[in-house]
């Protein structure tokens, strides 16, 4: 069997670089890499509900005729003690906005930069790159430039997806391809040139265009039951998170794999190399 595949190895380049991609996101730590991104990708997410719940609190405090409506509603809608429970609550978190949304915003700066710091290491490992010896400041200034416009090209992607347009498709995969390819190209410590990351960008654009459609029928399967309603969500996050850390890092080691080295050139045991 071994002499089989490695015959279609030198047949195909495609499955040859494959292989030699694959090999090399295993000798990387791949999926430990994967595993920690995920970690902070959930960790964020509760700073960043905070932030949710004071931009909320916010708009309700300027628009008095909607919170008196809400009030009404939900008041027809519980009965007993529980309505003015919620009511109470609820103007409890308007009443502190301010204070929610800066702890919150602060710490999803905070969250933040790790998780950049998290995936910019990852790639870099991807590359077969020395760590960087830039100066901590300037390290972390280009950290959150690089997560403002991660997070405003993820957020305009996942957006065009669940507009659930089919003619918003191509508009979003566009999104997706020059997002991963700015990733794979610029995120690691030292830059590489676009033209080489194209192709990977493209790979993972495609195949996360794929998983956000699967995790969509998923999201509408599981969330029917009662159990679903309540872990669904949070499993399909995780599982979200961490696909799409792999996806992007097994992108960038097919950038970092030179398609035109011979089927030997790695193995398990070969030191990672930037090719």
């Amino acid at each position: 069997m071994k002499g089989t595949f490695d015959r279609l190895r030198a047949r195909y380049a495609w499955l040859d670089h494959a292989v030699r991609a694959q090999q090399r996101y295993d000798r990387a730590q791949g999926d430990i890499y994967a595993a920690g991104i995920t970690y902070f990708t959930i960790f964020a997410l509760f700073p960043l509900l905070m932030v949710g719940f004071a931009v909320v609190g916010f708009v309700l405090a300027g628009r008095p005729q909607l919170l008196t409506e809400i009030d009404s509603r939900v008041k027809a809608a519980v009965p007993g003690d529980l309505g003015p429970q919620l009511l109470a609550l609820m103007d409890s978190a308007i009443d502190s906005r301010t204070s929610v949304g800066l702890i919150g915003l602060a710490t999803a700066v905070y969250v933040g930069l790790l998780w950049m710091q998290r995936v910019r290491e990852a790639l870099t490992q991807m590359w077969g790159q020395a760590s960087a010896t830039t100066g901590f400041v300037k390290t972390k200034l280009s950290d959150l430039r690089a997560l403002a416009v991660a997070l405003v090209a993820s957020l305009l992607t996942i957006g065009l997806t669940a507009l659930a347009v089919p003619a918003l498709i191509i508009p979003s995969v566009g999104v997706s391809w020059l997002l991963f390819t700015a990733m794979i190209a610029r995120l690691p410590r030292h830059a590489v040139p676009f033209r080489r990351c194209a192709a990977a960008g493209l790979l993972a654009a495609v195949g996360f265009e794929i998983f956000k459609q699967v995790a969509s029928v998923y999201l509408r399967i599981v969330l029917h039951g009662p159990a679903g309603a309540v872990f669904g969500p949070v499993l399909g996050v995780m599982v979200f998170a961490y696909m799409t850390a792999r996806l992007v890092l097994f992108a960038t080691a097919w950038a970092a794999t030179d398609i035109s080295a011979p089927v030997a050139e790695d193995s398990t045991s070969a030191p990672l190399r930037s090719d």
